[in-house]
């Protein structure tokens, strides 16, 4: 595969349009839809331990990029106490990833109803049934706390108030196109006071 240069002189202005371009560009390649949207997302408490884990993207616009959890597991918390977070995508087919940072806020209501409800009839109900990142004793503890819930809720599952949706509101992106001979393409889009984004190339 010939591997594509990434020159400043090449890219969109804006760092989501560019983002846009690249995600477009996946299932060409063979990457599929699980992996294209998946992402690293790393948390920090406020004493700055970090963590790191995989979810799933399930939104981007040039308001930033929603994922979906607990409110209550251990990012949730960590969100809660330092709203600031890191995310990572990485397309080995196209040896490309996008790095992202920037500050974190809940999405509204009505936005996290409106996914909950497009999702699988076991999904919601395990939504209920885990209480995310808390000690269990086994698992059929938490079969058995599903069956609870399947029972209460039946087809009708409400969405959990201890669940919804993040958004991750980009105050830096980095674009990163592997090279040959270690002699990557990076570009880092930082956001300006006045709206605009820098452009500027990093070394290797």
């Amino acid at each position: 595969m010939e591997i594509p240069a990434l020159h400043k002189s090449d890219v969109d202005p804006n760092p989501i349009n560019q983002f846009a371009k690249w995600f477009q560009e996946l299932p060409a390649a063979g990457v599929n839809e699980q992996d294209s949207i998946s992402m690293t997302l790393a948390t920090s408490t406020k004493e700055g331990w970090p963590s790191a884990r995989i979810v799933l993207m399930k939104s981007f616009d040039d308001q930033g990029f929603v994922f979906y959890t607990n409110y209550n597991s251990r990012k949730g918390v960590e969100l809660s106490d330092n709203p600031r977070a890191c995310l990572l995508f990485y397309w080995p087919q196209l040896w490309r990833q996008v790095r992202i940072e920037g500050r974190v806020e809940r999405v509204s209501a009505d936005e996290s109803d409106q996914y909950f409800h497009s999702r699988p009839l076991g999904s919601k109900t395990g939504a209920w049934a885990s209480d995310q990142s808390q000690p269990i004793e086994t698992r059929e503890e938490l079969e058995k706390r599903f069956e609870e819930f399947d029972l209460k809720f039946a087809d009708n599952v409400p969405r959990p108030p201890h669940w919804g949706g993040y958004r991750v509101k980009p105050e830096a992106i980095e674009f990163w196109q592997g090279r040959e001979n270690r002699l990557h393409d990076r570009l880092r889009y930082t956001k300006q006071p006045d709206g605009n984004w820098l452009v500027e190339r990093l070394a290797p």
